[in-house]
């Protein structure tokens, strides 16, 4: 072998392994930029707030400095802080999840329909995600997670009366829309925090669930999504003063406990009630903090720490959750 073809066999196996080197630093700068996403995700604690005045009207275009967070009575920075805005802002994960039992009727379906396409359509401008689940003995998922209105018409479709047995699975319906926010809307979508919903459509009184309302509480808050309720007219229980009796399901505390709100429907309101719903969704702010490492030893780190967030102009704040627990 001359002298040429060994060095020019030298430049080649040093071009490789130069090239190889530029690979291993490119993967390990990847694996790290990885290991800081997945530490975000998982050390910061995030709470939805909803703001309104003492008219009960949404509060939007807050800012960070509108607020005070205080975890056990102390004080904490606001490390992460986020609106929902048009277009390109935070994305909306929303199941709705549909009464078909046999005290529906055709007409009701047919309005509710009507009002749900009227309610996609109104947020078509936010970065809105949908589910549909149906319920009634049983719990059926009619479509996952999508933003296409031609496969939420279609599974508008599938709707119908479940006129057999006298169950409604109200409770069920939500854990099961919760499992599915969790195994199918990521926590945090490009360094967004999406807003997590369960809209249930029932009468409110839920019969022959196997979940318990503060078994369904707790998942609620682990998986930080808030449940609103609206019943519907033909079942709502009216006083002679024409406000509603309150319903078990709102007893129960699911709806408070989770930063929701119920709305009662009329039989002309059902669109315009949807459309006040869209805005109390969209008049949300993500609003989250590191937790605090250095309390030398002096908190339990198992147990569970309060949290309250405050206007500094006195509106009034809900929050989907008021505790948490720390991760280990």
């Amino acid at each position: 072998m001359t002298e040429r073809v060994q060095n020019d066999r030298r430049s080649i196996l040093a071009a490789i392994f130069l090239a190889l080197q530029l690979t291993f630093l490119v993967d390990y700068a990847v694996a790290q930029e990885s290991e800081e996403v997945v530490r975000v995700d998982t050390e910061l604690v995030a709470f939805e707030v909803t703001v309104t005045d003492s008219g009960g009207r949404p509060i939007p275009n807050l800012t960070a400095e509108d607020f005070r967070v205080f975890e056990s009575g102390t004080e904490r920075t606001i490390d992460f802080f986020q609106p929902i805005k048009k277009d390109a802002g935070r994305p909306l994960s929303i199941v709705l999840a549909l009464d078909v039992s046999g005290s529906m009727t055709d007409i009701e379906i047919a309005r509710l329909r009507s009002a749900m396409q009227s309610f996609i359509s109104g947020l078509s401008s936010y970065n809105s995600y949908f589910a549909v689940v149906s319920f009634a003995m049983e719990v059926k998922t009619l479509q996952g997670f999508t933003n296409r209105r031609d496969r939420l018409e279609r599974s508008f479709d599938k709707l119908g009366r479940d006129q057999d047995g006298s169950s409604t699975h109200a409770y069920d319906a939500v854990d099961d829309s919760i499992r599915l926010i969790t195994r199918k809307s990521p926590k945090t979508i490009k360094g967004k925090l999406p807003k997590r919903v369960v809209v249930l459509v029932t009468d409110g009184f839920p019969v022959g669930d196997v979940v318990s309302p503060d078994t369904l509480v707790e998942r609620a808050n682990a998986a930080e999504t808030s449940v609103y309720s609206v019943i519907l007219p033909s079942y709502s229980r009216l006083q002679a003063d024409k406000r509603p009796v309150i319903t078990l399901l709102e007893a129960s505390g699911l709806i408070e406990r989770t930063g929701g709100k119920s709305f009662y429907a009329t039989e002309s309101s059902l669109e315009s009630l949807f459309q006040t719903l869209a805005e109390e969704i969209t008049a949300s702010y993500a609003i989250a903090f590191y937790p605090d490492k250095n309390d030398n030893g002096s908190r339990d780190p198992t147990k569970a720490r309060a949290v309250r967030i405050r206007s500094k102009k006195g509106f009034n704040v809900r929050q989907n959750r008021t505790e948490y627990k720390p991760k280990d």
